[in-house]
């Protein structure tokens, strides 16, 4: 799932949540971060559930992610950041990440951010819903980088169950392919890990 594309294919508007977001893309941010520092380098060129992506590119992409978000909330283009980190050698992801997530920590402080119109590669959207859109991305890309390097992250049920709601609002299971890249739903049971259930709606198989 590339986040330029991905995002673009969002069927249905998303409503701002009736929650402040920012405390779950903090978390999110946090956990992507320490997933990214546990990859070895014998594992770069292992492949990710994300066919685009092997763990050295999909490391790139979640940098290019994280500086995004920050663009974002100071409402300039995000179109203005590349999607992968290229200038970047490998493994020195990790270390891009910390100054990258005290960026965007301190550009999504300021309260008003939730309700400003911010420029997101999907249109404009008020700042709350781009903090959902990428608190989603994120978590769905530190599924497939943990997948893809043995890790198991500690997830937070309650915020991935909010991703989850968001997912199956805004990418229906009828809507794959073409335009829309992801895979179709995998069928899980009810009861499965929140975590198992948002990436089996995002096409992948736990």
């Amino acid at each position: 799932m590339n986040e330029n594309t991905a995002q673009l294919a969002a069927p249905q508007p998303l409503p701002a949540p009736v929650f402040d977001p920012r405390p779950g893309l903090s978390a999110a941010i946090a956990l992507a971060g320490r997933t990214l520092a546990a990859v070895r380098p014998d594992q770069y060129d292992l492949p990710t559930p994300c066919e685009e992506f092997d763990v050295r590119r999909l490391s790139s992409h979640l940098v290019a992610v994280l500086r995004r978000i920050a663009v974002i909330g100071r409402g300039e283009d995000p179109f203005g950041v590349p999607s992968f980190a290229d200038e970047l050698p490998d493994g020195a992801w990790a270390g891009a990440w910390a100054p990258a997530a005290l960026e965007a920590e301190a550009v999504w402080s300021d309260d008003s951010v939730l309700s400003r119109e911010l420029r997101l590669p999907i249109g404009p959207k008020p700042g709350a819903v781009g903090a959902v859109i990428y608190t989603s991305e994120l978590t769905v890309h530190t599924w497939d980088l943990a997948r893809a390097t043995g890790q198991q992250p500690a997830w937070d049920p309650a915020l991935v169950e909010r991703v989850l709601d968001v997912m199956r609002r805004s990418l229906p299971a009828g809507r794959r392919g073409g335009p829309v890249p992801y895979g179709a739903v995998v069928a899980v049971d009810e009861d499965a890990p929140a975590i198992d259930r948002l990436v089996a709606w995002a096409g992948r198989r736990p």
